[in-house]
């Protein structure tokens, strides 16, 4: 059963991949069933037919024979196919009496017809034939009108629409369900893709959060070191411990985040929770050890934030005391503050440093801290200004929702700022 089942696999495949020569074997069956039942004549008295009583005339086989080639281009004009088959069983019940079964191609043309065309088209042509050719045998024929034979005409028009239209039905039900699983499979490999961007992106962004941060402090401890090695060595000890630390927290950061990349099955995975505000005197400590004056005001301390949003708050205020550090100046003090107003978290972050400060900057050729933040932020549905302060200094604000507002635009707007810093 495998060997004869693959081959008639072989064979339907072969067969579809050659039209034309499937239409030439249903045409000499066609042609076959019509000469074979022109020798046939229905005997009532037993119930089945009888050959050799009648023999088809020479203008019969002629018409079969013409009527069955026509149906080798049924596929590129069917409706061409269709009004040939049509003549020539008009023709076939005007010449001969009793006619040839000539109709039978009539039949499958107008299947064709209905199976390639739509449901008004098939209906048109349908019953166009279905008339012509049932008037034609009633009123020429020498049998009765009501005569089996005329009815049989009547039936098996109709029965060729009724199965192409069901056929055409059938393809277009299957193409619409190959295409909804391709449009399906497009869209899971679109939004995969998206997926992986928005987590490159988001690592990208934690990637330089700490980098920038742990970077800039070994920087500056680093030169303090420097200056104060030969006349205060006390202090050159205690700035590179303060230089290990920031080297071993940055480390254990990037080993966390980089752990995020890991396989299921791999190793050593991290286990510790992403850094949140739980953790921010930890980090200011490491500010005020690289010499700069950071006061912290929090409300509502004991209430925790999402997850989301911890983090978020915890990175802002972690690159805007980097962007501190960095470009305020010598003598600059920070600000920061955590207050809940109603559904949302603001995170403030301000420094008195100078005009001057504040503008270099662009000395370091333009940073993506700003535009981490934003980013950061807006995708929680939040807003984020940055710009300098009248008078001095540099101001960073950023406004989290604690619970997610639907229905607002995430655009580019939802994040305005001035930026100064990188």
């Amino acid at each position: 059963m495998t060997t004869l089942g693959t081959g008639l696999v072989r064979v339907r495949h072969w067969l579809r991949g050659h039209p034309l020569a499937l239409d030439g074997a249903l045409a000499a069956a066609v042609l076959t069933c019509m000469v074979l039942a022109s020798f046939a004549e229905p005997n009532p008295g037993h119930g089945r037919p009888v050959f050799g009583e009648r023999t088809p005339g020479g203008w019969s086989v002629l018409l079969m024979v013409l009527a069955a080639a026509v149906l080798v281009a049924r596929r590129r004009r069917p409706m061409t196919v269709l009004a040939v088959t049509g003549l020539l069983s008009t023709a076939e019940f005007v010449l001969a009496d009793p006619p040839a079964p000539v109709v039978m191609s009539a039949v499958v043309a107008l299947f064709t017809v209905a199976a390639g065309t739509d449901r008004p088209t098939t209906l048109r042509a349908g019953l166009l034939t279905m008339v012509v050719l049932t008037v034609a045998a009633m009123v020429v024929g020498s049998s009765p009108w009501y005569s089996q034979e005329n009815v049989g005409v009547l039936a098996w028009t109709g029965l060729a629409c009724a199965a192409g239209d069901a056929v055409r039905s059938r393809r277009a039900f299957v193409d619409a369900i190959r295409e909804r699983a391709e449009r399906a499979e497009r869209t899971r490999e679109e939004e995969a893709r998206r997926r992986v961007a928005e987590e490159r992106l988001r690592i990208a962004r934690d990637l330089h959060d700490v980098v920038a941060h742990h970077i800039a402090l070994v920087n500056v401890q680093a030169g303090v070191a420097a200056h104060v090695m030969d006349k205060r060595p006390d202090q050159a000890k205690e700035a590179l411990a303060h230089v290990r630390e920031a080297g071993r927290s940055a480390l254990d950061e990037l080993r966390a985040t980089v752990g995020l990349l890991r396989q299921s099955g791999d190793p050593e995975a991290p286990t510790e929770p992403a850094p949140g505000l739980a953790v921010l005197d930890a980090l200011v400590d490491t500010f005020r050890n690289a010499g700069l004056p950071v006061e912290v005001a929090r409300t509502d301390p004991d209430r925790p934030l999402p997850a989301a949003v911890d983090l978020a708050a915890y990175r802002v205020i972690q690159e805007a005391l980097t962007n501190v550090r960095k470009h305020a100046g010598a003598g600059a003090k920070a600000e920061v503050s955590v207050v809940r107003v109603g559904g949302a978290a603001e995170v403030t972050v301000l420094d008195d440093g100078t005009d001057a400060g504040a503008a270099r900057p662009r000395e370091h050729g333009g940073g993506h801290g700003l535009v981490g933040m934003r980013e950061r932020v807006t995708a929680l549905g939040g807003t984020l200004t940055a710009g300098p302060r009248f008078g001095g200094g540099f101001r960073v604000h950023a406004i989290l929702p604690v619970v997610p507002r639907t229905g607002e635009p995430d655009g580019p707007g939802a994040a305005d700022g001035v930026g100064g810093r990188s």
